[in-house]
């Protein structure tokens, strides 16, 4: 079996989880495949580099001492500060000679400063799209899904989605079954699509002010398949339709109409994940009213059909 290397770049001021999750994901499918990966971690100088939590990390190696892995990962963390300009260089010389470069978090922005996204798709963490794509103009930069893959250049998503990231290129390496597994003993799913939205409707939405308007985002949540028609919402409220309308925008940042559609389709994403109930069922327990109706909205939102969806959290078929 080939053994692929991975190099993980350290620095001061990384973000701890960007590293571990990935490093736990390689290192969890050698258990089945042994052999699969080699990880290794690299700093500048080889010095011991201290995490935003505090944590201290011990390279293995100097990146100066590092041959071209198959896989290089660089971390976020502070990388919205100005880099380090060795690092920047050393990724800008040596990133090109590897079979593929991934980012996590804001990681994305060291790729960008080495010149290694320009005229790519890109992605980082929600917070931080408009800040990437307002420095480096020419990086295409994605806010909605939790990784992007160009080429050999793949960028994920805030933290966790690191994880979905390394996930995905288990699979694509060592197989489906072999990742399932992994990602089972991680307890996480195989595998949120890479165009899965970064966050769920309450996160992407803002929580309103006032008590009435907070508890309708509750009644909301907890009865995707009820009435959620503006006037029912309004009515639900004590408000007038209009007035409600206009207050729910001002207080959450979108109108009610994208707030349900939003619950409605993490519901349904939710129950395709979690239980074996059928496509028509879910649709009109989460709102939809048909399948039809629940079809469009993932195609809209995700790029997949509900079954398709369904399909990247189910184990492969044994051989017959």
């Amino acid at each position: 079996m080939e053994q692929r290397d991975v190099l993980v770049v350290l620095f001061d001021g990384l973000q701890s989880l960007d590293v571990s999750g990935p490093v736990e994901v390689f290192s969890g499918a050698c258990h089945g495949a042994p052999g699969a990966y080699r990880i290794r971690t690299a700093s500048l100088d080889g010095a011991p580099v201290r995490t935003t939590s505090g944590l201290t990390l011990t390279p293995d190696l100097a990146l100066g001492a590092a041959t071209p892995p198959h896989t290089l990962l660089v971390p976020g963390g502070r990388c919205t500060d100005p880099p380090d300009p060795r690092l920047v260089d050393w990724l800008r010389a040596n990133a090109r000679r590897t079979r593929r470069t991934v980012s996590v978090c804001s990681g994305a922005f060291l790729l960008a400063a080495a010149g290694l996204l320009d005229g790519r798709r890109a992605t980082t963490h929600w917070s931080l799209c408009d800040t990437l794509a307002a420095r480096h103009p020419a990086v295409r930069v994605e806010p909605e899904p939790i990784y992007v893959r160009d080429g050999d250049v793949a960028t994920s998503a805030g933290v966790t989605a690191g994880i979905d990231l390394a996930l995905a290129l288990v699979e694509e390496d060592l197989g489906r079954d072999l990742a399932l597994t992994n990602a089972r003993h991680l307890v996480v799913f195989l595998r949120r699509p890479g165009n899965q939205t970064q966050f769920s409707a309450q996160l992407a939405a803002q929580t309103a002010q006032r008590r009435p308007l907070r508890d309708v985002q509750q009644w909301i949540s907890e009865n995707p398949a009820a009435d959620l028609s503006v006037d029912a919402l309004a009515d639900r409220a004590g408000l007038s339709p209009r007035h409600f309308a206009r207050a729910f925008r001002d207080e959450v940042g979108t109108t009610p109409g994208r707030y349900v559609d939003r619950v409605r389709l993490e519901a349904a994403r939710r129950r395709l994940e979690d239980t074996a109930d059928g496509i028509e069922q879910i649709s009109r327990r989460c709102g939809y009213g048909t399948s039809e109706a629940m079809r469009r909205a993932f195609l809209r939102a995700l790029g997949a059909s509900p079954a398709e969806y369904r399909r990247r959290f189910q184990p492969a078929a044994p051989p017959s």
